[in-house]
């Protein structure tokens, strides 16, 4: 990921954040050819320190499900359109339109698993973390055979990250006038997306 030094992300706490607002990640890695593949899922983020481990499940038919050593996962977070209109110096400087956004890549390994007891327990704890946050109660029952048997159609994994890189193309390059004008902005536009942005930015102001 290309990477400008005013764009790094340094602090954990900033990738916290992106896996709570978002933990619909895009996942990626080579088959034996070489070939790149892609896959989108919801996951559970853990970490402790400076280890991360990355859980979530495929259905058993798809590619990747057989696949299994290093890997990109990338973590998407809020993005927005900004108009060069909205900047005070706009005539002057000439600016010109960008797009601002955070996004986190993680590289690492992943690991593949099958087994019934840690499939259930997956899917129990996917279940409880993702009922919660839409304000339900459903709960994976181990015990009911016909969910037992679902469990035979999907493999799990785990992933865990040695490079963690964050970006957040926040307009930290331009004068204050210009990140406040911009925020001002996007507060005021109908999206979240664009509100989140404006939040992410008001946070990087000195």
């Amino acid at each position: 990921m290309y990477q400008p030094r005013a764009f790094v992300g340094t602090d954990a706490a900033q990738l916290d954040a992106l896996f709570v607002a978002d933990p619909f990640v895009t996942l990626l890695t080579n088959d034996e050819a070489g070939t790149p593949f892609a896959s989108h899922l919801p996951v559970l983020y853990h970490r402790d320190g400076d280890r991360i481990v990355v859980e979530g499940h495929w259905a058993k038919p798809n590619p990747q499900a057989r696949h299994a050593g290093d890997a990109l996962l990338i973590v998407h977070g809020p993005h927005a359109y900004v108009s060069p209109g909205w900047y005070p110096d706009k005539h002057e400087a000439g600016r010109v339109p960008t797009w601002n956004y955070a996004v986190a890549h993680l590289r690492g390994h992943l690991e593949t698993f099958d087994d019934e007891s840690s499939l259930a327990d997956l899917v129990a704890r996917l279940s409880r973390h993702f009922e919660a946050r839409v304000g339900s109660d459903w709960e994976f029952d181990a015990t009911d055979a016909r969910q037992q048997a679902l469990l035979r159609g999907i493999v799990g994994f785990r992933f865990v990250p040695d490079r963690s890189d964050i970006k957040l193309k926040l307009s930290q390059n331009h004068p204050l006038a210009n990140r406040q004008a911009v925020i001002d902005a996007l507060s005021s536009q109908a999206f979240d997306d664009t509100r989140a942005v404006a939040a992410l930015m008001r946070s990087t102001l000195p």
